[in-house]
């Protein structure tokens, strides 16, 4: 039966009683002695046993997620039948093994870790047979399995049932005494009736866990599909920003004949662009149909041959500021995603043309330091106030009145995202020069 106690926020909390040990299940609520006499003493139990049920089924449906379910089972019980400990092991959907899932007077710690194989021990061999087992003393009975680190050698009498639901055992409850106690048939036959009548309520709480864990996966999955597209659509920009000067270059060019050499050229960039372009729309197919970026790849590349052809690329873009890159006189080996280490370079020299004071310098270096290739991209200008350094790689965050600004705060987080995948980084540090500079690193090959 419940009694009330307050916790400390002073509300009235249900607490289930102790039950009698010397109590008696009978087949009628109400006994009758043979002369007709009512057997008070019994129906006395019986009401309270009945109320019990009543108390723990309506707490257990109460629950409100899977831990606090556990610990309900294993109180109420632990309390109904007068015992020091109460263990819950939930079998797997193979039915092959049982995990422990609560316990209230053994190692908490050990809950979701420790294991039975079916038929392993007395807990495992209860689920095989699908009867329960009674034991005076756990230390003198081989069928007792020890678990070293959870198992209490002061323990001894157990009494083990299982929980069947739609003709399957879906676990099994152990209860534990530290005195030598042989269970009676009636303590036997009441744990059943209570495991009885949380099987059911145990499976539907363990489908509604496993409900709301996928959903809660299925959102996240949904989020970061979400999330990648607007990353790879963000990478669009870039070659049709170049494209763009290059289509206006070819119409002057339309209109000067001392510019037809060079038309060629610049439709063979034009080209390229579009070519890009198409790997672009693959890459958010990619990503559409769940592949995200798991497809970037961590292969040995000349990092000074990308910084350098990127740089040509973009110059066109970057035309109203003065350029500074000296490319180094040999390779310098990065291990990364050639292609995808690209489109964060791009991403950095866009921003340059879009934040970068008119007619004020850009730097672009390359350099190793200890087991890095790093790539740095600087100006001339005031840089990123540091206050916020980490915020700009945040998504959709822009900072207001820095340059031309005309974008979405979508692509510096584009970059850290692909840096990351593949085993790189990007980050902000000063320039030495009262400014700030992004600077990219992947691991040296």
């Amino acid at each position: 039966m419940l009694a009330h106690a307050h916790d400390r926020a002073g509300r009235a909390s249900p607490i289930l009683a102790p039950m009698r040990d010397d109590r008696a299940v009978t087949s009628d609520p109400i006994a009758l002695q043979p002369d007709g006499a009512l057997d008070l003493h019994e129906a006395g139990d019986r009401l309270r046993e009945l109320a019990f049920l009543h108390d723990i089924a309506q707490l257990a449906t109460l629950a409100r997620d899977w831990d606090e379910l556990m610990r309900t089972i294993v109180e109420g019980t632990t309390a109904a039948l007068g015992v020091e400990v109460c263990s819950f092991y939930l079998a797997d959907r193979d039915g092959r093994r049982l995990t422990l899932e609560g316990t209230n007077g053994l190692d908490r710690s050990q809950v979701g870790k420790v294991s039975l194989a079916w038929g392993e021990g007395v807990t495992g061999r209860v689920a095989e047979s699908r009867q329960p087992i009674a034991i005076e003393d756990v230390t003198r009975d081989d069928r007792f399995s020890w678990v070293r680190g959870f198992d209490v050698e002061a323990l001894a009498g157990m009494l083990s049932v299982p929980l069947i639901w739609h003709d399957a055992v879906v676990g099994v409850l152990n209860v534990q005494t530290r005195e030598v106690r042989r269970f009676s048939e009636d303590e036997i036959e009441f744990l059943r009736t209570i495991a009885a009548l949380l099987a059911g309520i145990i499976e539907k709480g363990r489908l509604t866990a496993e409900i709301e864990a996928r959903l809660a996966q299925l959102t996240a999955l949904d989020a970061a599909r979400a999330e990648l597209l607007s990353v790879v659509t963000h990478e669009l920009r870039t070659p049709l920003s170049v494209v763009r000067v290059y289509v206006d270059l070819l119409a002057e060019a339309a209109a000067s004949e001392s510019a037809a050499d060079a038309a060629s050229d610049w439709r063979t960039a034009a080209d390229d662009q579009l070519r890009r372009l198409d790997r672009l729309v693959d890459s958010i197919l990619a990503s559409v149909r769940g592949e995200g970026l798991t497809g970037l790849s961590r292969a040995p590349f000349d990092a000074v041959q990308a910084v350098d052809e990127t740089v040509e690329t973009l110059r066109l873009l970057l035309h109203p500021h003065p350029i500074r890159w000296d490319r180094p006189d040999g390779p310098m080996t990065a291990i990364g995603d050639d292609a995808r280490f690209r489109q964060v370079l791009e991403q950095l020299l866009e921003n340059e043309s879009k934040y970068a004071p008119i007619d004020q310098g850009v730097s672009i270096g390359i350099w190793r330091v200890h087991d890095e290739i790093q790539v740095y991209v600087t100006d001339d200008g005031p840089g990123v106030p540091i206050e916020d350094w980490e915020s700009v790689f945040e998504p959709f965050v822009r900072v207001e009145g820095r340059g031309r600004s005309r974008g979405s705060g979508i692509g510096l987080f584009a970059s850290r995202r692909l840096m990351t995948a593949m085993g790189g980084r990007i980050v902000i540090e000063p320039n030495g020069y009262a400014s700030s500079r992004f600077v990219v690193a992947l691991p040296a090959g």
